[in-house]
């Protein structure tokens, strides 16, 4: 991407009363959170907060109300697109939603494997923290998302957020993984399979499928967190440099 076309991409800075004034005084016509997308994103809140409402005692209910959940998660984007409704607080609500959504689960699962808590709370504070600072730097850098990732910042993340393809993919396999991990509670009965797959229940098969997905997304969420981290510490170099300039301009100005 030339200068030019990061020039065009960078965000323009509103005073944040100026912010709170519009959004007051939006009339119904052209109200931001009665756009649709933000509306389906409303109901994957409520979906999410079903789930975990049914998650210690009817499994049926939470897992369909936890996927459609997840699963709105495509189409509100496609629904913001086709629309022209795409907003800021839309693309927030949208990577809050997921990550308090996946965060519950984890929190679940780590009171099911207690064994396992340790990685289930490093897993929520890795994705926790990689988006967050992904989001910032997103922002201190002008971008105007942050799916907008160049391949010569990062060819992995490129690859994750500018096809949509792969990116719904990694996302459902991961969501799958402790989908079935909680289904594993519930599940006892085998399936028939033979070999090496003998005595494996279709919760057990489903998580030994997605594993591997799941142990990219948290590369990825690896991946994010250090050039995230490499950005900030550029932009601070960077601006230490234009301070030093400055004063060495104010020095030379008074000699």
């Amino acid at each position: 991407m030339t200068k030019a076309r990061r020039r065009r991409a960078s965000i323009e800075l509103v005073d944040a009363k100026q912010a709170v004034d519009l959004a007051t005084a939006q009339t119904y016509s052209e109200n931001v959170f009665l756009f649709v997308p933000n509306l389906i994103g409303y109901a994957r809140v409520l979906l999410a907060g079903l789930s975990l409402h049914f998650m210690s005692y009817h499994p049926k209910y939470c897992t369909w109300a936890y996927v459609v959940s997840c699963l709105l998660d495509a189409v509100d984007g496609q629904a913001a697109r086709a629309l022209q409704q795409t907003s800021k607080f839309g693309a927030v609500l949208d990577m809050v939603t997921d990550r308090c959504t996946t965060s519950c689960l984890l929190c679940y699962l780590a009171s099911v494997y207690p064994a396992y808590a340790i990685l289930f709370q490093f897993l929520i504070a890795l994705d926790f923290s990689s988006h967050y600072m992904h989001m910032y730097s997103s922002l201190v850098t002008g971008s105007r998302s942050h799916k907008l990732v160049t391949s010569d910042v990062s060819r992995i993340l490129w690859l994750y957020y500018n096809d949509s393809r792969t990116l719904f993919f990694i996302c459902a396999g991961n969501e799958l993984f402790f989908v079935s991990l909680y289904l594993m509670k519930w599940s006892t009965t085998p399936i028939g399979l033979t070999g090496w797959f003998a005595g494996f229940t279709y919760a057990q098969l489903m998580a030994l499928c997605s594993m591997p997905i799941c142990v990219t997304k948290n590369i990825i969420n690896l991946v994010q967190l250090w050039k995230a981290s490499k950005i900030l510490v550029g932009v601070d170099l960077a601006e230490r440099e234009m301070a030093r300039q400055s004063k060495a301009a104010g020095d030379a100005a008074k000699s």
